[in-house]
């Protein structure tokens, strides 16, 4: 079986090399590179299953450079998961709103990030595989038909209310920023009476239920759905 193959831009060794050991233990082939520029040129050349992407790095910042794999269409499947220090709050929304598929913070468990890469991996995985119907504790969300139940009872929802909720649901464990789910809305053609998502989603789990959790927020940046895995 092949090993997956993952690209590393981090310009602090002594993290790199523990991300390294822990990719190494987990069967994971890595590649590391210290720059913006060489980590941007080695994504031809490696041909990455997944990269993991420093915030901060010299020659170009890891926002130009996710920004570029993205805009490039050989490289814009490839999923990326950013790492930043705390203080990087703000420019870690941007990197999801550039198409970034998950962040990490500093410090963290290099166990942790490479439980991150293999959901992330699993996520891609099952993109295709899109399922009309989608089950979660007692509830069932039917795609097509726009119902949602607890149980056998149905739970009346607004257009906002169901895109968010679908949208979340169909990404577990996938932060998405606020902008979004907001843009998610805007191009379903729903009428969005309150550009605030916030709004939205706080009637959405009052109508979901007082014990609903399965939508968590992460400060400052968005929510994330709940992955029971």
């Amino acid at each position: 079986m092949q090993k997956l193959k993952i690209l590393l831009i981090e310009d602090e060794e002594d993290i790199a090399d523990l991300i390294k050991l822990q990719a190494e233990i987990s069967g994971y082939k890595m590649t590391h590179f210290l720059d913006g520029l060489n980590g941007f040129e080695a994504v031809g050349k490696e041909n990455p299953d997944l990269i993991i992407l420093d915030l901060m790095l010299p020659g170009q910042n890891g926002l130009d450079v996710c920004r570029k794999i993205k805009a490039h269409a050989d490289y814009k499947h490839i999923p990326i998961i950013m790492i930043s220090a705390k203080s990087e709050e703000t420019d870690v929304v941007l990197g999801l709103e550039l198409g970034a598929d998950d962040y990490v913070t500093k410090p963290f468990s290099p166990r942790i990030l490479l439980s991150r890469v293999k959901a992330v991996m699993r996520r891609n995985d099952e993109a295709d595989k899109e399922a009309p119907i989608v089950h979660f504790g007692e509830f069932t969300l039917e795609i097509a038909k726009y119902l949602v139940k607890k149980k056998e009872k149905q739970i009346a929802l607004t257009l906002s209310e169901f895109g968010i909720l679908r949208r979340l649901a169909l990404c577990p464990g996938k932060v998405l920023t606020r902008n979004q789910l907001l843009d998610d809305l805007q191009s379903d053609d729903s009428f969005v009476v309150d550009r605030n998502i916030d709004v939205h989603v706080a009637a959405l789990r009052k109508k979901l239920g007082p014990h609903f959790d399965y939508i968590e927020t992460v400060r400052g940046v968005g929510y994330r759905f709940r992955n029971d895995d």
